[in-house]
């Protein structure tokens, strides 16, 4: 597959080359104070992106599932109770972690297109007069689906049944391109990884705390060496880690917020919905539907596109890479062959997204779905052309 041409998966994302550059270099002593001086500014940054004023953050060597099971292992302990909706892929690959970590679980199997039902989550939050359980699981962006859940309304549901429970969040594909409010929506530990909104390699987990999380530490009995937190605060408070920290990519996560900050959060987030609204006007053009049951459950990050049901959407994906030399992502679990996915977060612009909506238009004439060559590049251009700003994007 070409490298010249620019992926539409929901990560890893594109990396511009300012930040190749910012990763590109020579070994360094990591006991130096020169690392330091790197990790300090991206911790402080990581709380800045998530509007986390009072807590602390962490970053270990590992993806977005490493921040799943350093979160859960070191806030929880065997046999704890945690609550959790089912409504997609990667909300099932946590409760399967933390089934397979010795946790017992209570899902609320949600259907694939919803997000995390908070009335649900409230009414079983209500039920547990014990309090036996610990924490919720919430997926903020359902990648499988391109599904957007509210987890303030999570939150309410929380505080309406007076539930002293953690509120543990999977923001992997939203922090850093979809607005997060950490303080503001109660979240106690927020998850990331470097590969996604950060435009990084993959190769580093990203968790947020506040300070009742920390708390929580205190009581946690779960296993734990490499992702333990209190190893890794009690280095990173001199300017340390507790084994070799992965420098360059560290590096480039302090250049990547410097980016992020440079544009401007806020206006980080209206490119983000801009581009995903061309998208969606895109689908509606072909004449088909995105795998969100509603417009408020809209992902910025990520389209998930339905098929009529005589096509296999995998043919899609397949076909565009090997005729086009561009990458799709394909449809998971219960929807797989279904939908297939265009990610569009991270460094993407009006222009690249359109060459990947012209793409996976191609793709799908070349199969014979009935679509009109076009139709959806021109819906996409016409929005783009009048939409530029914020107001301008949400008034539309």
């Amino acid at each position: 597959m070409s490298s010249q041409n620019p992926v539409f998966i929901p990560g890893p994302t594109n990396i511009p080359d300012e930040l190749r550059r910012a990763i590109d270099l020579p070994t360094m002593d990591h006991r130096s104070s020169a690392f330091a001086d790197m990790l300090h500014p991206a911790l402080a940054g990581i709380k800045r992106v998530v509007k986390l004023r009072d807590g602390e953050a962490i970053i270990f060597p590992a993806t977005g599932t490493g921040a799943w099971e350093a979160a859960v292992t070191n806030l929880l302990s065997p046999g704890d109770t945690v609550l959790a909706a089912r409504h997609g892929m990667f909300s099932h690959r946590w409760i399967d972690l933390c089934r397979r970590q010795g946790f017992n679980v209570e899902v609320i199997e949600t259907e694939w297109g919803l997000g995390a039902p908070a009335e649900a989550l409230g009414a079983a939050l209500s039920a547990d007069k014990a309090h036996k359980i610990r924490a919720v699981l919430v997926t903020h962006n359902e990648t499988a689906t391109g599904v957007r859940s509210d987890v303030a309304s999570v939150r309410k549901a929380l505080d309406a049944a007076g539930h002293p429970a953690l509120l543990l969040v999977d923001g992997v594909s939203s922090i850093a391109s979809m607005d997060f409010r950490m303080d503001e929506w109660g979240v106690d530990a927020a998850i990331t990884g470097s590969q996604k909104g950060f435009m990084l390699p993959a190769g580093l987990s990203i968790v947020a705390l506040s300070r009742k999380a920390i708390a929580a530490m205190a009581t946690s009995t779960s296993p734990r060496c490499f992702f333990d937190f209190k190893d890794m605060l009690k280095s990173n408070a001199s300017g340390g880690f507790p084994y070799t920290p992965p420098v360059s990519l560290i590096a480039g996560l302090a250049h990547s917020i410097r980016m992020l900050e440079g544009e401007g959060l806020e206006n980080v987030f209206a490119r983000h919905y801009r581009i995903a609204e061309g998208v969606r006007r895109a689908t509606r053009a072909w004449g088909l539907a995105l795998c969100a049951k509603s417009p408020e459950l809209y992902s910025d990050t990520v389209s998930a596109i339905v098929v009529p049901a005589n096509v296999d959407s995998t043919r899609i994906v397949t076909h565009a890479a090997e005729k086009y030399q561009v990458a799709f992502s394909v449809g998971l679990g219960e929807v797989a062959g279904k939908v297939f996915r265009i990610g569009h977060l991270g460094s993407m612009s009006d222009v690249m997204a359109l060459s990947g909506i012209a793409t996976a238009e191609m793709a799908m004439v070349d199969l014979g779905l009935p679509i009109e060559l076009g139709s959806g590049v021109a819906a996409a251009q016409e929005f783009y052309r009048t939409s530029t700003s914020n107001r301008q994007t949400r008034a539309a």
